[in-house]
């Protein structure tokens, strides 16, 4: 059990630690990502995170985790390392949304109903300003290639682009009825934003800051999420309870997927190409191939599941039960099936990568015509890798999956 009513998630890298936001019990329990034993409850006040589970995220770069508070709009900081409170800051009326630029070292926070959002100095945990943007804006995302954050603004069917730099309103993009979730393609540099009460998508091209096309999807779309290995985003139809599948290079709509019973949020496992989708009425996790679009099982889970985390280390998915103050933990680690081991890059473990003093060796013996590649665990790619030694001094500390090509086998690194 954690607290009452669970309805936020978000995986700390450094310390393998999972924090779930509990929303009437006003506190934060910390998860031992190992043992999944409950190692420290942090209280916190004013209705955590609220009804938006993006109201908290975690900074990579200084081990830090910041929860939002829409009850006394503030934003609490928490250090990762001791699991203490560090800080609490002010920012606007009824904070829902955050999202952390790892580019820049800033916290965006959007304020739904002072209609701005606030910018968060990462290292100091100081506001830097407060800039307005359109009506009712909900979770921003950034776009590292451009240095840009997007902020989907619900009221006023737009969305608002910052420069991540200047922290200025570069324009305005009118979107669908009601933008509630966006995503960033890095392949194609593009954005969705997912439009609630208009049942489609609209597609932003991350260059010109244009629309480039809107594609229908189900009813009541909530949830976007990118698979970078397949160049697919999925869209969560929380009213037609199925996930709409989206060519993210051609930006037409490949399959429609049954899932339970209203689709709440989504996440996507980079190293065993899986989607994972919670049904928040249906009280299970669908889970499908990237690869084949096909449902692989459903696991039944607590009562309305609402959020997600990714443990890439020990490879678990957590699972917020917003009316069973539970986290389910899903671990599942083939591609076929639930097992306990996650796929190795070789038979030898002398042919596993290996990290000293900020160099990450791949054995000399690999065949060099395959694509070695480092991705985040997102899945967005950070460093071409080669056999020999690779230089990831620059890299924030956090976990890493090193991909072989298209060949679909990764292992979890941490760069510390």
């Amino acid at each position: 059990m954690v607290g009452v009513n669970p309805c936020g998630l978000v995986y700390n890298t450094t310390d393998n630690r999972v924090y779930c936001a509990n929303q009437t019990s006003d506190n934060i329990k910390v998860i031992a990502g190992d043992t999944n034993i409950v190692i420290a409850t942090i209280p916190v006040v004013n209705y955590p995170v609220g009804l938006d589970p993006r109201a908290i995220v975690y900074n990579q770069t200084n081990d830090r985790v910041y929860c939002a508070h829409p009850g006394n709009d503030t934003v609490t900081v928490i250090n990762g390392a001791t699991n203490t409170v560090r800080a609490t800051i002010a920012v606007g009326d009824n904070p829902v949304g955050l999202t952390w630029d790892s580019a820049n070292n800033k916290v965006y926070c959007a304020n739904q109903n002072s209609n701005n959002v606030t910018i968060i100095d990462g290292a100091g945990d100081t506001v830097i300003k407060t800039i307005p943007v359109g009506a009712a804006p909900l979770g921003p995302i950034c776009d590292p290639n451009g240095n840009k954050v997007y902020c989907a603004n619900k009221n006023s069917d737009n969305i608002t682009v910052i420069d991540g730099a200047a922290d200025t309103v570069i324009t305005t993009i009118t979107a669908g009825d009601a933008p509630y979730a966006l995503v960033y393609n890095p392949t194609g540099n593009k954005v969705y934003c997912a439009n609630e009460n208009s049942g489609n998508v609209t597609v932003i091209d991350g260059a010109g800051d244009t629309v480039v096309t809107t594609i229908t999807v189900g009813t009541t779309p909530y949830a976007l999420v990118y698979n970078p290995t397949h160049n697919k985003i999925y869209c969560a139809n929380n009213s037609s309870s199925n996930v709409t599948v989206i060519d993210g290079a051609a930006d037409t709509v490949i399959t429609t997927v049954a899932v339970g019973s209203g689709p709440l949020a989504l996440i996507y496992d980079s190293v065993y190409y899986k989607l994972y989708c919670a049904n928040y009425t249906g009280n299970t996790v669908t889970v499908i191939d990237g690869a084949s679009n096909t449902v692989i099982t459903t696991v039944t889970v607590g009562s309305r599941p609402f959020a997600f985390a990714l443990n890439p280390v020990q490879h678990r998915i957590y699972v917020a039960d917003f009316n069973s103050s539970a986290v389910s933990v899903i671990r599942d680690s083939s591609p076929t099936g639930i097992e306990e081991s996650l796929r190795p890059l070789a038979a030898s473990p002398a042919l596993l990568p290996t990290i000293v003093h900020g160099v990450l060796s791949l054995p000399r013996s690999l065949d060099p015509s395959i694509p070695w590649s480092l991705l985040d665990i997102s899945g967005r790619k950070v460093l071409d890798l080669h056999p020999g030694a690779n230089d990831v001094r620059a890299l924030a500390p956090g976990v890493y999956v090193v991909e072989a090509g298209t060949r679909g086998r990764a292992k979890v690194v941490k760069v510390r």
